[in-house]
């Protein structure tokens, strides 16, 4: 297993495991975002980054997380946004290995936080994530400003 960041030769697998995760939440995300958001992981400049989880040189998970200043404390978080694992391929450590690098990473960049959501429904990942913590009991309001996140 590897765990790596985003390149720019891995548009094809990365849209493919992408889909699959826009899929699993009934997400209706129009095809320019895609285009949108692989451009942000890429982009050296903007707060965005992506890891690629392999097994046998084939790509079967990926994680997106940012950096946010916090007014509660003195470093930054780190929001791990999006995981997804091929569903073939579950159960063999890769979903944890992608969270285990982002908590690496997070270290080294003296996050003093690092955290993430599903949904309450979401029984199969929150089995991997309550082995790490226990849920934060905070409640999610969201207001839609566009059509695109309603």
């Amino acid at each position: 297993m590897k765990i790596r960041a985003i390149q720019p030769e891995d548009k094809a697998v990365w849209q493919h495991l992408w889909r699959g995760y826009i899929e699993f939440y009934k997400a209706n995300i129009p095809a320019p975002q895609d285009d949108l958001t692989w451009r942000r992981l890429l982009d050296p400049d903007y707060e965005l980054h992506g890891l690629i989880a392999e097994k046998d040189g084939v790509a079967l998970g990926i994680t997106h997380y940012s950096f946010q200043t916090s007014t509660w404390a003195p470093k930054n978080y780190c929001y791990l946004e999006d995981l997804f694992v091929d569903p073939q391929s579950r159960g063999q450590g890769l979903g944890r290995a992608l969270i285990d690098a982002v908590k690496e990473i997070a270290i080294s960049a003296g996050s003093s936080r690092l955290y993430w959501n599903t949904d309450a429904t979401n029984e199969t990942a929150r089995k991997l994530y309550d082995s790490y913590t226990n849920e934060s009991g905070k409640v999610q309001y969201r207001i839609a400003l566009t059509a695109i996140d309603e």
